[in-house]
């Protein structure tokens, strides 16, 4: 049985680095690690979803899709949402 480095796998499974799946692949578990982290301060700050949602004006459904699904959400509506549970929010920018 052959053995793999975790890179060796991830370049066989995903794809290797700079191709089209692979950046499709890491941008996605990058954009579900955001709706994690909203949901885990969310619930540090103690707050339902309702609660974080008439902070910023919308509804509890909303926050529900941001938390699971944040495929289709804008950098303004992540700062949004952070600042108003006090949260501050960095983006990096690697060239």
């Amino acid at each position: 049985m052959k053995t793999y480095k975790l890179s060796e796998a991830e370049d066989l499974l995903i794809g290797a680095k700079g191709t089209t799946e692979r950046d499709l692949y890491e941008f996605e578990l990058k954009t579900e690690l955001i709706g994690d982290m909203i949901k885990t301060v969310r619930k540090d700050r103690n707050l339902t979803q309702q609660e974080l949602g008439s902070l910023i004006g919308v509804k509890k459904a909303q926050i529900s899709r941001l938390e699971n699904n944040t495929k289709n959400v804008t950098v303004e509506t992540i700062i949004r949402v952070f600042n108003a549970m006090k949260a501050d929010v960095n983006f990096t920018v690697q060239i």
